[in-house]
């Protein structure tokens, strides 16, 4: 299984009437957030595969479809309203990913025992809190995010014999991909859930790498965490119960 992952910045290769023909072979993309809803549909529409979809930091002009809003003394004034939740599960053509445990049925793998299960997708939209700003959180209130995240985790485990496959965020886990300035650091409480639940990918974005010869991905135990930015390819198979055969481009 071939996957585009795509954050924080308008790729040419990928916004390009070429890029059918480019990324011919994939079956599911991961947008990382910070990206523009127009730059989300043209992908959907262009590919026409399975997308999932977190909001970053930036970009947040439809975050309040998705999570009720109450006046927010923030970044971004337009939101300075309280927004109804409306049903925007079509929207961008994408689905919204954003702190919730999801299963594609459209994409089997094969799981350890043999059989066929979805594909299982988790994610949490926002950085860490650095000026108060809309969908910024301090690291004790993603945990208790992860935390509402656990009962569907461990039927998953029950079910499926395996708690995630992907985790799909903005900001990195602390000490990984991240930098010390306010804005960037990572989320500690990324770090206990790759211990915990061991998702074979963490895909996140808000890092840029200004040197493309920057490594992009680290290994932690049995996760490999990836950092999006612009575009990347990885691959998923579950073939072999090692995770060996997983690759990154």
């Amino acid at each position: 299984m071939k996957i585009l992952c795509v954050s924080d910045q308008i790729d040419p290769l990928v916004y390009s009437t070429q890029a059918k023909e480019r990324f011919s072979d994939i079956d599911l993309v991961l947008c990382a957030g910070d990206l523009p809803s127009d730059y989300i549909d043209f992908i959907v529409s262009t590919l026409n595969k399975p997308t999932y979809f977190i909001f970053g930091n930036h970009n947040l002009t439809e975050f309040g479809y998705y999570h009720k809003q109450k006046k927010h003394t923030g970044a971004h004034p337009t939101l300075q309203r309280e927004n109804p939740i409306y049903d925007m599960k079509g929207s961008f053509g994408g689905v919204y990913a954003g702190f919730k445990i999801l299963k594609d049925k459209s994409l089997s793998l094969e799981g350890q025992n043999g059989k066929k299960r979805p594909l299982l997708i988790g994610g949490v939209s926002g950085s860490i809190r650095y000026n108060n700003g809309l969908n910024q959180y301090t690291d004790r209130q993603m945990f208790f995010k992860l935390l509402a995240l656990v009962p569907s985790l461990f039927w998953n485990k029950i079910r499926y014999g395996t708690f995630l496959d992907i985790f799909l965020t903005h900001a990195s886990p602390r000490h990984i991909h991240d930098k010390e300035d306010p804005c960037h650091k990572g989320f500690e409480c990324f770090n206990w859930f790759i211990k915990k639940f061991q998702p074979t990918y963490l895909v996140h974005g808000h890092i840029h790498l200004y040197d493309m010869n920057t490594p992009r991905k680290t290994e932690v135990g049995n996760t490999t965490v990836v950092n999006a930015f612009s575009h990347t390819i990885l691959e998923l198979d579950y073939r072999l119960k090692t995770g060996n055969d997983r690759t990154e481009q």
